[in-house]
C-alpha cells in the first residue's frame, strides 16, 4: 500500500545498484534519520534523478512509502560536493565519513544533529583549507560521541586528576588516564600527548561552528588520530571497509 508522498532532505550515505538502472541508497534525513531508498531507473542516462543518487549529494527529497521501503519521487540537489570528486583522498575519506555515519544510526530515528556534523564535515573537506587529518580526528570523535559513546576526558578517571600527565585513551572503557595511573578494568590504553588532549577536549565539547577551529602538531594529530580509529574499531566492534581503503591510499 502506498502512503502519501512527503518531502525531506538528505545526505546519500551509500549506493547500490539493483536490477538495470535501479539504484537502492541509504539516505540519512534529519527527521526520519537513515532510510532506505529506491531511485527506480536512477542508472538510466540522462536520469533525472541521477546527480541526487551519488554518495555524498545532498538534496531536496520528494519520497513516498510502499509496504516497507521508501521510494524516491523527485530530488533537488543542494549540494554535490563536487570537489570531492576531483581528489580520489578527499573522496575515500567522505565514504569514510559516511560509513560510520551509517553504522551509528538507527533506521527511522531521528538524527539532526549528527546530520548537520556530516554536513559540516564534508563542507570542511570540499570548501576550506582545513587539514584533511585534522577534519578527519575531530570527526571521528564528535560522531562517536554524538551516537553515545563520548569518550570521558575531563580528567584521569584514575586519580581524578584535571591535568593529566602523559595522558593516555583507554580504548575500551572509554576514558583518560595519566600515563603512570594503573586501573584493574585497563584493556588497552594509547596515548594522546598533552596538545591531543586538549584538542579532544575541543572537540567533546565546543559549538559545532567551532569543532575545526584548533591547531595541532603533526605527530600530536597522528596519535590523536591513530586513538581515534582505535576507540571506534574498539568500541562497535567491528572494521571497516571504506577506512581500510583511504588508508590504503595513503601509503
Amino acid at each position: 500500500m502506498q502512503t502519501g508522498k512527503a518531502v525531506t532532505s538528505g545526505v546519500v550515505l551509500r549506493v547500490t545498484d539493483t536490477k538495470e538502472t535501479d539504484r537502492i541508497l541509504t539516505v540519512l534525513t534529519p527527521d526520519r534519520g537513515k532510510i532506505p531508498l529506491i531511485a527506480r531507473g536512477a542508472r538510466r542516462k540522462n536520469s533525472r534523478l541521477a546527480a541526487a543518487c551519488q554518495m555524498p549529494a545532498y538534496s531536496e527529497l520528494t519520497i513516498y512509502k510502499r509496504g516497507g521501503w521508501y521510494l524516491l519521487d523527485e530530488a533537488s540537489p543542494v549540494e554535490l560536493f563536487d570537489g570531492l570528486g576531483r581528489d580520489i583522498e578527499l573522496l575515500a575519506l567522505a565514504a569514510w565519513f559516511c560509513e560510520l555515519t551509517e553504522a551509528v544510526c538507527a533506521e527511522e530515528t531521528a538524527c539532526p544533529e549528527i546530520l548537520s556534523l556530516l554536513l559540516n564535515g564534508l563542507y570542511a573537506l570540499c570548501y576550506t583549507e582545513k587539514e584533511p587529518q585534522l577534519v578527519k580526528a575531530a570527526f571521528q570523535f564528535r560522531l562517536m560521541a554524538l551516537a553515545g559513546f563520548e569518550p570521558l576526558a575531563e580528567g584521569c578517571a584514575v586519580c581524578g586528576a584535571r591535568d593529566v600527565r602523559a595522558p593516555m585513551l583507554d580504548i575500551f572503557g572509554g576514558f583518560v588516564t595519566c600515563g603512570g595511573c594503573k586501573s584493574p578494568d585497563s584493556r588497552m590504553r594509547l596515548p594522546l600527548t598533552e596538545g591531543g588532549l586538549a584538542a579532544l577536549r575541543h572537540v567533546l565539547g565546543s559549538d559545532g561552528k567551532r569543532l575545526y577551529s584548533f591547531t595541532l602538531e603533526k605527530s600530536a594529530l597522528q596519535t590523536l588520530d591513530h586513538a581515534g580509529e582505535a576507540f571506534i574499531a574498539a568500541q562497535l566492534e567491528r572494521s571497516f571497509r571504506t577506512l581500510d581503503y583511504y588508508k590504503s591510499l595513503l601509503g
